[in-house]
């Protein structure tokens, strides 16, 4: 996970384009087609539960570089060629090869690990009419909230603010464990849908803690990456 280096596509990236020839149609079939990626990492993430390395292997199914997964995902334009043609550009906008937050690797692996658990926590609940509404709220609530928080702090990777990416990153760890904690519950330890339930999220639990955790380490290298002078660059 080396050559970290997520803000190449949010450089005024969109400044840089003039006039998009895009409309409301063009942009749902680009967002179906987002969707598809998320649906592809579920089924390959499943189809790969009984790996200890899933994460990793998930990822190359995905064709993201195993050692710099956590980049764009070599999905994004390299900010080098759109200096030299802006043309080009503009053909591949057209063309539907255009760089958003939804083709981040970060994000599709969040996305689809988060709406996993989420999926599986309605089921579950769904089966269990005894279960007490304010626990299946309140784990329900806990699941989305950490995912809300790290797509925040991947739109902040995106454009380029580290730090901040950190914080949000460190907000959704701290709700992850917040999950766990209602899922170690007395209150939960006695209801058996949550203790079923329990088997099957905690790997996930710890797959998104191990990609955060990843993402986290990528973003503290780049502060502490000595910033090119003017000098340097000449």
């Amino acid at each position: 996970m080396s050559n970290f280096n997520s803000d190449g596509p949010s450089s005024n990236e969109w400044e840089d384009r003039g006039d998009l020839a895009w409309n409301e149609f063009d942009w749902e079939r680009y967002l179906r087609e987002q969707d598809e990626s998320i649906a592809r990492y579920q089924k390959l993430y499943e189809a790969s539960a009984e790996s200890t390395d899933r994460i990793d292997a998930v990822a190359e199914q995905m064709g993201w570089s195993i050692t710099d997964w956590t980049e764009e995902g070599g999905e994004i334009p390299d900010s080098d060629d759109d200096d030299e043609d802006e043309d080009d550009d503009d053909l591949d906008f057209e063309d539907g090869d255009v760089y958003t937050l939804h083709k981040n690797p970060i994000f599709i692996a969040t996305k689809a690990i988060s709406q996993g658990l989420q999926h599986l926590w309605l089921q579950a609940a769904g089966q269990a009419p005894t279960l007490p509404a304010p626990m299946s709220l309140a784990m329900l609530t806990a699941l989305h909230r950490c995912e809300d928080l790290a797509v925040q702090a991947i739109h902040a990777l995106d454009f380029g603010d580290y730090a901040m990416a950190i914080s949000l990153f460190k907000r959704a760890l701290h709700g992850l464990n917040g999950t766990l904690a209602l899922l170690n519950s007395d209150d939960a330890s006695l209801q058996p849908v949550v203790v079923n339930f329990r088997e099957s999220a905690l790997p996930r639990l710890f797959d998104l803690r191990e990609i955060w955790l990843r993402v986290i380490n990528e973003c503290r290298d780049e502060l502490d990456r000595p910033e090119e002078s003017d000098d340097d660059e000449d």
